[in-house]
């Protein structure tokens, strides 16, 4: 996350509606959830419950993570796009994340994560991208990636190449989910690739309430 971003998101907005038979209270559990999106190991996270008296496995907070099916807000209409795509190492294979930044406000707008890099699934994941958010008279910036340039040109879009710039925030979230993936191993090793992509949701919402 930013370097100082602290937990002020929206507590509240995590919806514990998979809640059954849990006999964490609800308090706690959104807190370990928004500690373990914002960069705290699962093994601290515990420790932190803990400090509750309430002692649980770090498998139980990663599923609560998953459970909570986090998903980013939709309706934004921003006027610049940063694109982009990156290799994410998943067990022994590699994935590619496309993500989408607002660069006037750092905050992502669509992640998907992908078995490999086309020019049909660029065009899918800014398909994807359309229907949450009205980027019709946005500008994209792209870099040298060719499938995400072919798909912003198929598509219709106003975009032009950008090594620097306003391609900053897209770079500096990919810098931060590296980080993670290779810190937090746990995050990433022996899951499965819907998993994965799950937890890059939750994360994304976690770093749009703490920028």
């Amino acid at each position: 996350m930013p370097e100082n971003a602290s937990l002020s998101g929206n507590i509240d907005q995590i919806d514990l509606d998979f809640v059954e038979r849990e006999a964490t209270p609800q308090l706690l559990m959104k807190l370990s959830i928004q500690l373990h999106l914002a960069g705290l190991s699962l093994s601290n996270t515990v420790s932190v419950l803990d400090i509750f008296g309430v002692k649980r496995a770090r498998s139980t907070v990663h599923n609560w993570v998953h459970k909570a099916d986090l998903q980013l807000e939709d309706g934004r209409s921003p006027d610049h796009i940063a694109v982009d795509e990156t290799v994410i190492q998943l067990n022994d294979e590699q994935y590619w994340l496309y993500a989408a930044v607002d660069p006037e406000t750092n905050e992502l707008l669509h992640t998907k994560l992908r078995p490999t890099t086309t020019k049909v699934l660029a065009h899918s994941f800014l398909t994807e991208l359309t229907e949450k958010h009205d980027v019709s008279d946005a500008v994209f910036l792209v870099d040298g990636s060719h499938s995400l340039q072919a798909a912003c040109h198929r598509q219709g879009f106003d975009f032009r190449y950008e090594k620097h710039g306003n391609r900053n925030a897209v770079e500096r979230v990919f810098r931060e989910i590296k980080r993670r993936t290779v810190t937090f191993s746990n995050c990433f090793s022996n899951v499965e690739a819907e998993t994965a992509d799950d937890w890059l949701r939750s994360f994304s919402f976690a770093w749009n309430q703490l920028i």
